[in-house]
């Protein structure tokens, strides 16, 4: 029988043909906990939570195919592809147990369309400034939505328009590192990602915003299954606004819910300990109820 290490080469996961970058630390035997990024961006969101969750947990993280530094997959980009990927990968690691995942922005989108795919394998939710509550999204992957604009938009590949993206991420400009920076150059440069950005981006969207259709058909399809759900925004979310939060209070009533002040697209950077502290204390919950 293969180990996983054997199944994880040098951070690389082969899914149904396709390799993608993988990260798994903690013990086997503990419950398992999915970290899923948002869009454009790569399991290195995540960095601050690694260590902190390992040693209660198996903690497992992936770069969305075609993201991160994983390649693409062929076909169309879906929610539902991208969650039916995941599961793939999950099958692989050889993790059959219910998972908590925890998704930040599209990761949140994608968690709960994997709940209604495979509802015996999600233990519960925790959804990060979640695309899925509202329409209104920041003006750039509106303008993505389209595929000519967001072409010629992207290709602009110079550090400044990098800087310019990871700002609007946060509410303190701090957060915007020269290694995040470099990080970024490097994620835009993957040989899919621009052709994978557009088509989620067409797929979810419009130069209006948000497409009303999935929204309406996946969230009351979720939160009818009940689980376990926390539900947490920033503030100042320049993406995703705090407006969707209420939203989320009609549509999940059973959930639980956090705001960060001063915090913009991605809690678990900006407010790292705390957010942390939650989502700990939260599956720490769940478990003490199976």
């Amino acid at each position: 029988m293969s180990t996983e290490s054997d199944r994880i080469t040098n951070g690389l996961l082969t899914v149904d043909g396709v390799r993608v970058r993988c990260r798994s630390t903690g013990d086997r035997s503990r419950p398992p906990v999915l970290l899923l990024h948002g869009i454009g961006r790569s399991l290195e969101d995540w960095e601050g939570l690694y260590d902190r969750l390992a040693p209660e947990h198996r903690v497992l993280s992936i770069d969305l195919p075609g993201f991160g530094l994983s390649e693409r997959i062929q076909g169309k980009y879906t929610l539902e592809s991208l969650a039916r990927f995941i599961l793939a990968a999950l099958d692989v690691l050889g993790e059959h147990r219910p998972v908590h995942l925890v998704g930040n922005s599209l990761g949140g989108a994608v968690a709960m369309q994997l709940s209604i795919l495979a509802p015996e394998r999600v233990r519960s939710l925790v959804l990060a400034n979640s695309a899925g509550f509202g329409r209104e999204v920041i003006l750039a992957l509106r303008v993505l939505s389209v595929r000519p604009a967001g072409r010629r938009l992207l290709k602009n590949k110079s550090r400044d328009n990098a800087y310019r993206t990871e700002r609007a991420l946060f509410h303190d400009r701090r957060f915007v590192t020269e290694e995040r920076l470099d990080h970024a150059m490097k994620v835009g440069a993957n040989p899919g990602h621009d052709d994978v950005l557009l088509a989620v981006a067409h797929s979810l969207g419009t130069l209006r915003g948000v497409r009303r259709r999935w929204r309406n058909e996946l969230v009351p399809a979720v939160a009818a299954q009940g689980k376990p759900t926390l539900v947490v925004w920033g503030a100042e979310d320049r993406v995703l606004p705090a407006s969707h939060l209420e939203a989320a209070r009609s549509a999940f009533p059973h959930a639980r819910f956090a705001v960060f002040p001063q915090c913009g697209h991605m809690p678990q950077i900006e407010r790292e300990e705390e957010f942390d502290t939650l989502v700990r204390e939260f599956i720490d919950d769940v478990e003490a109820t199976s």
